[in-house]
């Protein structure tokens, strides 16, 4: 792994908009000299990697059909809107990682929409593709926070894998948040899924009805 200290970033003033609250003042970090020389990105809300010793953090995995284009095939964009509402009151770090597809990429993820319109599960879908599970590598993003001086912090996520990658990378969960649960028309299996075999921290029951 390259030494955390040798990455160099940008770091600019980046508003947002999300549902009702507009001009969300954040700042948005570039990097370079990163493992994979992917465009993973940091949005900083409040200064908080420097006003904070333990930041509200989020590992956002890119998806552009849920993040851009609001898919009910996933909770993506849900997710990410709950965090930048949330960070804007409290401070706090998303992580942008440009892995989309759980790694395989957008038009091999469109080959597995396909596979699961006929009924296969989206972990299923990756495989019948020649795919492991999950390709996403969350120790970059152990590296990122090195370099902006974050070595604890309390993390919003549903995933365990990435609170495993993070401590195995020298970062301390000091707590765990887990981000709502967004149930719509079509991600019903999704979420189960996630729940039963990525052994996802989410609290699905049977009368839950989709949004």
């Amino acid at each position: 792994m390259k030494s955390a200290e040798k990455l160099s970033s940008i770091r600019t003033r980046v508003p947002f908009q999300v549902g009702r609250r507009s001009d969300i003042p954040a700042e948005m970090l570039s990097f370079t000299n990163l493992n994979s020389d992917k465009e993973h990105v940091a949005l900083v809300f409040k200064n908080a990697d420097n006003q904070q010793t333990t930041p509200l953090v989020r590992i956002h995995s890119e998806c552009l059909t849920g993040d851009v284009f609001g898919s009910s095939r996933c909770d993506c964009g849900e997710q990410l809107n709950e965090a930048i509402e949330k960070m804007a009151e409290q401070g706090g770090i998303i992580l942008y990682m440009r892995q989309e597809g759980r790694g395989i990429g957008l038009y091999n993820k469109l080959d597995a929409y396909e596979l699961q319109i006929k009924g296969v599960d989206t972990y299923s879908a990756n495989n019948q593709l020649g795919f492991d599970d999950d390709l996403r590598d969350f120790s970059e993003a152990a590296q990122m926070l090195k370099a902006m001086g974050v070595s604890e912090l309390k993390l919003l996520s549903n995933n365990p894998k990435k609170q495993a990658a993070l401590e195995q990378n020298g970062i301390a969960v000091k707590e765990l948040q887990s981000t709502g649960v967004y149930r719509k028309v079509d991600n019903h299996y999704y979420l189960e899924t996630k729940a039963s075999r990525g052994k996802h921290r989410l609290k699905l029951t049977k009368d839950m009805q989709p949004s």
